[in-house]
């Protein structure tokens, strides 16, 4: 088939979806980017600035179950060198990238060394490099690396990673499917696998989303730009053997939601509290005013478990909150992000439940009870906590009903 039609010009993106639904790899990856309009000749240049010769980038225009989609061959003379991690590093250092192509290149490569170093037990620098130390998968790594700096990426996300089943062969003879490297890579990523005895995600690819995806999930919430899908190397029976890559800028909250009202995020890491000082000061923050507050556990230097303390503040409430936060937990320090958050309108109000008040806040379409109301009732008239809620929420219902029946809205009575 011919090479691929040029890209129609689309608005400037930023973002990169990557949706592997039939898995990843590096030439799929470079692929689908070319075919979203990626210029394929201002690659080439990039690629050319490499100490390695002896190979062409050829680009066509194919189908894959009958979508179109752009194939990327890299054609280079078959070679017996097996490249290190620190042989491959030396080679992207020399040549003179662009820095964010050259910086994720490396990020690329190291992670690709660290999970082999691991499943092999060598040094990550020693890390004897075959399928993936040849000319053709580097070229597939910078090479994406570029097409992302050609298109002006700043953020790579990604769907749920498709694998395939059995057993595979490689340099290390039969392996299963997907590859310990690929579950490696991909450990902390969504996955799902095919019935279906084909490499879907290979360590190239996988190692190219361990290294530059910030998420994993549906796509994300952007004004779209542009889209294209990268050709696997063979047609597959019942889906399209191609990565679809989608483009576009990400739309801001205020876009959907309005402008928001300012906060700050307030944290602290400890590994040297113990619960009760923990459960005390969240009791603190809240009592000294903040919106809400929490506990995360986090493993930080050498290992150590331990939390990050968080409150969520009014601008005006930061320095009390600070002092808070710092006097509770015996924290050398405390950072802040400015924040916005969009609070869903909401009214309070009360009912009784066996003549005993309960609070309740209402938005709409949702009655929330008012924790510490409904256990406290539950406590004094002996029924469960569940049928106080449910009690409480009837009445609400049943209140408003009244009001409506009136021709005056639950605010109206609120105002009155």
């Amino acid at each position: 088939m011919s090479g691929p039609e040029p890209a129609p010009t689309a608005a400037p993106a930023s973002s990169a979806w990557f949706h592997c639904f039939a898995g990843i790899a590096g030439d799929m990856a470079m692929g689908a980017l070319v075919d979203a309009g990626a210029d394929l000749d201002e690659i080439t240049k990039m690629l050319q600035l490499l100490p390695v010769g002896g190979w062409t980038i050829e680009a066509d225009a194919v189908l894959r179950a009958g979508l179109r989609a752009t194939r990327i061959d890299v054609v280079c003379a078959e070679t017996v060198v097996v490249r290190t991690h620190a042989h491959i590093q030396g080679l992207i250092e020399e040549a003179r990238l662009p820095d964010r192509v050259r910086d994720r290149a490396l990020a690329i490569f190291a992670t690709l060394a660290e999970v082999e170093g691991h499943l092999h037990r060598r040094h990550p620098s020693n890390v004897h490099f075959h399928e993936v130390g040849g000319i053709d998968s580097i070229v597939d790594i910078v090479g994406t690396c570029a097409a992302l700096e050609v298109l002006g990426i700043d953020e790579v996300h990604s769907s749920a990673v498709a694998t395939g089943t059995g057993m595979i062969r490689t340099a290390h003879g039969l392996l299963p499917n997907p590859s310990p490297a690929v579950v490696e890579l991909l450990r902390g990523a969504p996955t799902y696998g095919h019935d279906v005895t084909t490499e879907l995600t290979t360590p190239t690819g996988a190692a190219i989303l361990a290294a530059l995806a910030t998420s994993y999930g549906p796509l994300p919430m952007m004004r779209i730009a542009a889209s294209g899908f990268g050709a696997g190397s063979r047609d597959l029976d019942g889906m399209p053997n191609a990565t679809q890559v989608v483009l576009g800028s990400p739309l801001r909250i205020e876009e959907q939601a309005g402008p928001g009202q300012p906060v700050t995020l307030l944290e602290a890491n400890v590994d040297d509290a113990t619960g009760e000082t923990l459960a005390h000061t969240i009791a603190a923050l809240l009592e000294a005013g903040a919106h809400d507050a929490w506990v995360t556990p986090i493993i930080m230097k050498k290992g150590r478990p331990a939390y990050t303390v968080s409150a969520l503040a009014d601008v005006a409430l930061v320095a009390q909150l600070t002092a808070v936060l710092t006097a509770e937990t015996g924290s050398l320090g405390v950072r802040g992000h400015p924040l916005e958050r969009w609070a869903a309108a909401r009214q309070l109000g009360e009912v009784t439940v066996e003549g005993l008040p309960v609070r309740v806040k209402v938005s709409p379409g949702r009655v929330k009870v008012e924790h510490d109301d409904a256990a406290r009732a539950a406590k004094r008239t002996g029924l469960p906590l569940r049928e106080v809620v449910r009690r409480a929420e009837d009445a609400w219902h049943t209140r408003a009903e009244v009001i409506d029946g009136e021709g005056r809205t639950g605010d109206d009575d609120e105002a009155g």
